[in-house]
């Protein structure tokens, strides 16, 4: 089987960042995959599962209810190496253009107070494996210190 092309980038070499990882063609128009990535791959501690959790549903909650990208946004989720997140967006974009965005979302969810949205048992398979103080520290540090005077090493993959 050939590699999927997320497993053919250098993960050693891989900064916190935003990345485009992907662009695919769906029904004639293009799906934009980003690769928002919190921490560096294999060099800091992975977040753990109640902050990424967290995180999900308000950045979701964020998304679908955003003026401009509520409509285009398509899905939000963590990866599985909980090093960081995938945003799908209808629409052809590369990194720069959705720094804005997560500016904006890394800020709600920094300086969010009150119950998680979604956060019971009717609503959320998991509800109880939540960390808001968790999530609001880790939004603020990535909003600082990856998003605010972004450089091109950070919105590109490395070679």
């Amino acid at each position: 089987m050939e590699k999927i092309a997320s497993f053919t980038i250098d993960h050693l070499k891989l900064l916190r960042g935003v990345y485009v990882s992907r662009k695919d063609n769906v029904g004639g128009s293009i799906v934009t995959t980003f690769d928002i990535r919190m921490t560096r791959p294999n060099f800091e501690p992975v977040m753990n599962t109640a902050e990424v959790h967290t995180i999900e549903h308000l950045a979701a909650t964020f998304l679908r209810n955003h003026k401009e990208f509520g409509e285009k946004t398509i899905y939000f989720g963590p990866m599985g190496c909980r090093t960081g997140f995938y945003l799908l967006l209808a629409g052809d974009y590369i990194s720069k253009d959705i720094v804005p965005l997560l500016m904006e979302m890394f800020e709600f969810i920094s300086k969010y107070e009150g119950e998680v949205p979604g956060a019971c048992a009717k609503d959320c398979g998991n509800y109880l494996d939540m960390n808001l103080p968790m999530a609001k520290y880790l939004a603020e540090k990535y909003l600082k210190e990856v998003l605010t005077d972004i450089e091109d090493e950070r919105l590109n993959y490395p070679q």
